[in-house]
């Protein structure tokens, strides 16, 4: 620090010593400013004008500021671009401060602690997360500050990855030494913030959340036992009071996440099946699905579409309701339009401890107070057990909400400090005031007609000025009637200036009135948000039921738009859909372009694994991901696209779909497919359901061939016989049929004409003959020339096809095609002279040279090359 530093740089940079990597928004006045370094990367980052502070000097510093009032504004743009931000506010009136005026930081905003309405998307959470690793057991927590959800879990890496992917925090945090360890293992895709090892300990961690929550110990949230997940829990909320957040209260509960209580997903499976969409793909089940009216809905359903329950008694509590509002219409829609008005009750309650509150949003909870009345007298009525049980769980809070209405204008400002917001008949003294303000000039007008009636001065003029006040003005000509106790103030040419007694005490009335309206409002206000605080748990519940009830209404609505049926939950192990449909593609499909329906069935003991081939672009994928979807839909408690649907109760869904790269990483297209296919074979039971497409592809044929068909057998052989849909372009697995009995083959049909072929999209019995990829590089818009040479190569090939015999193993029949077509290639890299030999032998090898001639390798498939070589083989036999 300069010495020739002023009093007001010392004062901030002895705060800004303090939050170090913080971007300090310091008061100044009616600005916010930066200085240095901090001011560097606010003009870049808002796009401010960036100056320098005593440009002359030598030790001149960065500057760049703007309007206090822009603060939302540019507070959001530094957030979102990954900065903290210390807001140094001035902590008294500089009007009475003596010498420099006070500061302090009032509030540190992260990425995982942000309130404030820009910084927040209205449909998603905004989770802070805690993680913590005791040898291989994670122990991790969730917290939404602006909402005051807190959850709590433990398991091991893998199943916080799940969590981690799936609620998706805005910030993570954990011990200082565990940082390289978390890097590695989850990447680097989150913003994160090391703390102190002496915060994540056992006993601190639990000090903190009994002190919190004022308990004599946490068995009350069922979590006792969860000493890793208390640790990260305790670590949240001392990072909240590190960030200048004391005031919790809105932080009522702490839940526990099982992971035996809903079916898991790994981090691949939701992104296979899509299920909340990227900015690339928008066309996400979240989106078919999510038709809520409420942004608390729309929250709660993402958490029951990446958390969908296992027991079947809840799952079929939610049924019958869909099925109780499909058949009540009425009671459905007037319910819906209660919770539509409502409001965001979550976040609006959450603004209370915060002190973020206007007195609009304090109306806005009010209002849903009052609708609560409505909805809980609906559900009360109503035949269905579940819907009376939620209705009972609603409290409307009557004593608050009738001081809300009684208390705050039916219009008021966004601002309390704007002032006119207490409704008339509060206080009164401060009805006192406002008449005096309001109705001020016809007071003086009244003053003014007396004083003319006692005195006899019809000239008699009340006037105001900065000098003293209020006064009376007299005519010369009138003076002589001027009262003794009047007392002069001012003479003019033509006239003399008074003041009296009543005139004075009207005036100490009148000055100041707008300044102690504001100060009496803001009391009241203050002392309205201090009783509000009393009621936030119930308040908090009722948003949670109206989330419950918009979500079912939801469902219903879906059922009744979409003709979606209810499916049968069941604890047998068969999965029965009749007439199926994929409930994403179905709704983006042309325009009079139906989905073909289609039925599936897999029971382990007669039909397990079911191997689907056929053409590319035909629908293989559709059907395994609508197999998924639709079983995640019912764990819902939705009903499903289908005509019929008899769906097991399902631990797991487990998905491998294409080869897609993880470059940025460093893993290969192949180490990603073994290491999410390894993901799967390691975490099976007999109630999962199992969806590979395309397995092997990332790697050469014949590997690829090796692995799938040995990942077939493996399923086949487990004691748990899971459940498998199989897409592959490997032809040679439709001879697993043959060897495995719960193997079956299914293929998509497809009808050609002509040279064409057309995707007919219906599942059916058998396997696929070929994989129609010169049909699809047609559409590709490849010349005719060389499709017609394609067709004719093609239909040679297929005169004669290798098989595995039963005799040999499937290592003995991959080593012996890998030699021929080894062989076969040698004959290939020759020179085409060589051809000519075998001319005078045979018309096949005129045939063979006519054929490799057309042939292109470079734009051949693996598995095309391969039926191509082995076809040849057989034509120089």
């Amino acid at each position: 620090m300069a010495s020739s530093d002023t009093p007001l740089m010392k004062q901030h940079n002895a705060i800004k010593a303090k939050y170090p990597d913080a971007i300090l928004l310091f008061r100044v006045g009616d600005f916010y400013e930066t200085f240095g370094q901090d001011a560097i990367t606010a003009s870049r980052i808002l796009g401010i004008t960036l100056t320098k502070r005593n440009s002359a000097s030598v030790t001149a510093l960065e500057l760049a500021g703007f309007p206090h009032h822009a603060l939302d504004t540019y507070l959001h743009k530094l957030v979102k671009a990954g900065y903290r931000v210390a807001i140094c506010d001035q902590l008294e009136d500089p009007k009475q401060a003596k010498g420099i005026v006070k500061r302090g930081v009032t509030e540190l905003i992260t990425p995982g602690v942000a309130t404030n309405d820009k910084l927040l998307e209205h449909n998603q959470n905004n989770f802070l997360c805690g993680i913590h690793f005791i040898e291989e057991k994670a122990g991790i927590s969730f917290l939404d500050i602006s909402t005051g959800e807190f959850f709590i879990a433990e398991g091991d890496k893998e199943y916080a990855d799940k969590l981690l992917q799936s609620l998706n925090p805005a910030e993570v945090i954990f011990q200082r030494n565990q940082q390289k360890s978390f890097k590695n293992y989850f990447g680097n895709k989150f913003y994160t913030y090391s703390l102190d090892e002496w915060i994540f300990t056992e006993q601190y961690a639990k000090d903190t959340l009994l002190k919190h929550f004022g308990t004599q110990s946490l068995k009350g949230f069922g979590v006792e036992d969860m000493k890793t997940g208390i640790i990260a829990a305790g670590a949240i909320l001392h990072y909240l009071k590190d960030t200048e957040h004391p005031n919790l209260q809105h932080i009522t509960s702490l839940q526990r996440i099982d992971k035996g209580d809903y079916l898991w997903m790994d981090r691949f499976t939701i992104r296979n099946l899509e299920l909340l969409g990227n900015n690339d793909n928008t066309n996400s089940l979240l989106k078919v699905l999510d038709n809520t009216v409420s942004p608390m809905g729309a929250r709660l359903l993402k958490r029951w579409m990446l958390l969908p329950l296992t027991e079947i008694a809840k799952i079929q509590e939610r049924q019958n309701l869909v099925e109780y509002f499909i058949k009540s219409p009425e009671e459905k829609t007037k319910i819906a339009q209660n919770i539509k008005q409502a409001g965001d009750i979550e976040r609006l309650v959450s603004k209370i401890p915060l002190k973020k509150i206007n007195p609009r949003e304090v109306l806005q909870i009010g209002k849903g107070l009052k609708l609560a009345t409505q909805i809980k007298n609906d559900c009360e009525k109503s035949t269905n057990e579940y819907l009376k049980r939620l209705g009972d769980s609603l409290n409307p809070c009557k004593y608050i909400a009738e001081k809300i209405f009684k208390e705050i204008i039916d219009n008021p400002p966004v601002s309390a400090t704007k002032g006119n917001i207490i409704a008339s008949g509060v206080n009164n003294e401060l009805d006192e005031l406002k008449s005096i303000v309001t109705n001020g000039k016809a007071h003086l007008l009244n003053l003014q007609q007396k004083e003319i009636e006692r005195t006899g001065i019809s000239s008699l003029k009340i006037g105001f000025n900065n000098v003293f006040g209020y006064y009376l003005e007299v005519t010369n000509t009138h003076k002589d009637k001027v009262p003794e106790n009047w007392m002069r103030k001012q003479t003019l040419t033509n006239a003399e200036r008074y003041i009296t007694p009543e005139l004075k005490e009207y005036e100490e009335k009148i000055t100041g009135a707008e300044d102690k309206i504001l100060q009496f409002e803001l009391n009241i206000f203050e002392q309205l948000l201090n009783e509000l605080q009393d009621y936030i748990a119930p308040m908090q519940m009722n948003a949670h039921i109206f989330a419950i009830l918009d979500c079912i209404i939801c469902f219903s609505n879906n059922a009744l738009h979409f003709k979606y049926k209810k499916p049968e939950i069941h604890t047998g192990l068969e999965l029965e859909l009749k007439g199926s449909r994929h409930p994403v593609i179905e709704r983006n499909l042309p325009q009079g372009e139906s989905y073909i329906e289609n039925d599936i069935f897999l029971d382990p003991q007669s039909q397990q694994i079911i191997i689907l081939t056929g053409p590319n672009m035909s629908g293989k994928s559709a059907i395994l991901r609508q197999a998924a979807l639709i079983t995640l839909m019912a764990h819902m408690g939705s009903f499903v696209p289908a005509e019929e649907a008899r769906i097991p109760q399902t631990d797991k869904i487990f998905t491998r779909v294409g080869a897609s790269d993880n470059l940025s990483s460093g893993e290969s297209t192949f180490m990603v497919e073994m290491n999410e296919t390894a993901s799967i074979i390691n975490n099976i039971s007999q109630r999962s359901l199992i969806l590979l497409d395309e397995i092997g592809r990332g790697t050469s044929t014949y590997d690829g061939i090796s692995i799938a068909w040995s990942i077939v057998e493996y399923l086949h052989q487990s004691p748990h016989s899971p459940k498998t849909l199989f897409a592959t372009h490997y032809h040679e697995l439709n001879e697993l049929e043959n060897k495995l009995e719960r193997v079956k083959n299914f293929h998509i049909t497809n009808k050609e004409a002509g040279n064409k072929i057309i995707f007919l999209r219906k599942l059916v019995a058998g396997g696929s003959v070929h994989s129609f990829g010169i049909h699809v590089a047609k559409m590709a818009g490849m010349p005719p020339s060389l499709i017609e040479r394609a067709n004719g190569i093609l239909k040679q090939m297929e005169a004669k096809h290798v098989e595995p015999s039963e005799e040999n193993s499937t290592g003995e029949m991959i080593q012996k095609t890998k030699k021929n077509i080894k062989e076969n290639l040698k004959q290939l890299s020759a020179p085409q002279l060589q051809l000519s030999i075998f001319d005078a032998h045979s018309q096949a090898f005129a045939d063979i040279r006519n054929t490799l001639e057309a042939v292109d390798i470079n734009r051949l498939t693996p598995i095309e090359a391969l039926l191509k070589l082995q076809e040849i083989k057989g034509m120089v036999k």
